[in-house]
């Protein structure tokens, strides 16, 4: 029978060491600790995977498996990977392009007080980037991300 506590240690000291070594840019290290912790569902570990299979670090890139964790990790509600699956949205980066989802997606992450979604949003209102521009609209969201 085995000990939960020292479970939830041994899963506590994977995720501290993955995420020291994405910090230090030692991303093979950080996949080795983060994947295991990513498929067993956790948020931020699933995000930080994405971004290394959607750049190539530490793995050879893949697109589908970035946009599936980043997919994962956005719908628990983790803002930075719902900015990020917009980005992706917007960009075309990973999945097709679709502007109507990219802001769905800034949308969940500025409802969590993320400034860069709002921006990105006033931005593409502002310069009409997928969605019809609309001037009015890019100055209320640049003025509650506070500018």
């Amino acid at each position: 029978m085995s000990d939960d506590s020292s479970d939830i240690q041994d899963i506590d000291a994977a995720y501290a060491s993955g995420i020291a070594a994405f910090e230090a840019k030692n991303f093979s290290q950080a996949m080795r600790f983060l994947s295991p912790l990513a498929m067993a569902g956790e948020a931020d570990a699933q995000h930080r995977c994405a971004i290394m299979h959607q750049n190539g670090l530490g793995v050879v890139a893949n697109e589908q498996k970035a946009a599936e964790l980043m997919r994962a990790a956005a719908e628990q509600g983790h803002a930075v990977a719902q900015h990020g699956l917009g980005f992706m949205y917007m960009e075309g980066e990973c999945v097709e392009q679709d502007s109507l989802e990219a802001i769905k997606w800034f949308e969940k992450a500025a409802e969590q007080g993320l400034v860069g979604s709002l921006t990105t949003m006033a931005m593409m209102y502002e310069e009409g980037i997928g969605v019809d521009k609309d001037p009015g609209k890019a100055k209320a969201l640049y003025k509650q991300a506070g500018f």
